[in-house]
């Protein structure tokens, strides 16, 4: 098991690693929220946070040597669920006929009081 960190996503916020990796090339990401990696400030609005959230997820993947078309399974936090269209338009612009299983879970607070978090597994394509 290999922990992973980019400086191109942002920085785990406590006790943990923006990603996993194990030996047989999956990955757990840990879960995103919309922080610019290079400010560590929130983007305003859950269209922006949402979209933030994917490019930070693309960036973490990539820096493994992966792509979005890698990722099987998404969790989708949402502190307001009367935002899933919004969230649902923006996540499923950053894939074509790919589309990986999802959940989509309403919760009463996120970190940094965030309206919108993402976590992803992915794995090896080989």
């Amino acid at each position: 098991m290999q922990q992973i960190q980019t400086k191109k996503a942002p920085q785990a916020i406590g006790p943990y690693s923006q990603a996993i990796m194990l030996e047989n090339g999956t990955i757990y990401c840990s879960g995103q929220i919309g922080l610019n990696p290079q400010t560590g400030e929130l983007a305003s609005g859950i269209e922006a946070q949402t979209k933030q959230i994917m490019q930070n997820i693309q960036a973490l993947l990539e820096e493994l040597g992966y792509s979005l078309e890698n990722i099987c399974k998404t969790t989708i936090f949402l502190t307001d669920m009367n935002d899933f269209t919004k969230v649902n338009e923006i996540y499923g612009s950053f894939f074509s006929t790919h589309k990986p299983a999802r959940s989509t879970v309403g919760v009463a607070q996120l970190p940094k009081h965030a309206l919108v978090e993402i976590e992803v597994i992915a794995y090896n394509k080989i």
